[in-house]
């Protein structure tokens, strides 16, 4: 049987109390290549489980360095997960955090995997909007997110809330069993950084960078990894409060503000009839 590590919002994570959410039906998830994470509206705890199906069951590991490789074993995964944990009516609103650079093949898998939960609409965030957001950044300013992960690693520039550039490296919390592995991804930081400044024409990198990194993910909980980035960059890092759940943070409050649009309902939004030629 597969333990679920249940993380009570507003304790030691770090992160304040979520307020529940009585007006819709709905979850969050994040679709990690080590953990699977999920709040569920007007819930208090994040549900927390490996991210592996049973043996036989198709690929052990069914998403890695942030590719849906397998998605029956993913779908088997969130219905042992969430099957019972949802009502049936209404139809869930389901927000997923998706990897910037992965693009379409990402979303329509985890998409087609979703649909094990019935659900009524699926919205997707990238991760390194839903870390700006869990943070409370200034999103008017451009932004540098790094998120490390289990798998992978990440490095966004943010301008206006929207990608302007990004960067990533297969390397990630499970490869620093290996030695030199925290120099490793430090260097693959500090290159992809470096590289972004180089081929940015205007100063949006450079502020960035002199603003401070946002630091998430697995790897932001590793003083010896962020100590290596800190030195690497010459720049101060933010790390966001309980890194390794920032991105579900952020795509819970999407779900929270988007549970009153009209299109997640299905019904056509407001405004003047279009009156017939």
């Amino acid at each position: 049987m597969t333990a679920v590590r249940r993380l009570r919002t507003g304790s030691r994570a770090g992160h304040r109390p979520w307020p529940p959410c009585r007006q819709c039906c709905g979850l969050a998830l994040d679709l990690g290549s080590d953990r699977t994470r999920v709040w569920i509206a007007g819930r208090p705890t994040i549900l927390d489980i490996p991210a592996v199906t049973f043996p036989g069951a198709g690929a052990a590991h069914p998403i890695q360095r942030g590719a849906v490789i397998d998605v029956p074993g993913t779908a088997r995964t969130l219905d042992r997960l969430l099957g019972h944990r949802l009502p049936r009516h209404p139809r869930p609103l389901v927000v997923v955090t998706t990897p910037v650079l992965d693009g379409p093949a990402y979303r329509d898998r985890a998409r087609r995997a979703v649909q094990v939960l019935r659900p009524r609409a699926v919205l997707s965030v990238s991760t390194a909007r839903a870390v700006a957001l869990a943070a409370d950044a200034d999103l008017t300013r451009p932004l540098l997110v790094v998120d490390i992960g289990a798998h992978l690693t990440e490095v966004v520039l943010l301008v206006d809330g929207a990608v302007f550039d990004a960067r990533r490296a297969a390397l990630g919390t499970t490869d620093l069993t290996c030695a030199g592995a925290p120099a490793d991804i430090g260097e693959a930081v500090t290159s992809m950084i470096t590289s972004m400044l180089r081929q940015d024409r205007t100063a949006r990198t450079a502020e960035a960078l002199g603003r401070g990194p946002l630091l998430a993910g697995g790897g932001a909980l590793r003083p010896d990894l962020v100590g290596r980035l800190g030195a690497g960059l010459h720049a101060p890092l933010r790390t966001v409060p309980a890194p390794h759940t920032a991105a579900l943070r952020g795509a819970a409050k999407i779900l929270r503000a988007a549970h009153t649009h009209p299109s997640t309902r299905g019904t056509p939004p407001p405004g003047p009839a279009l009156r017939p030629r």
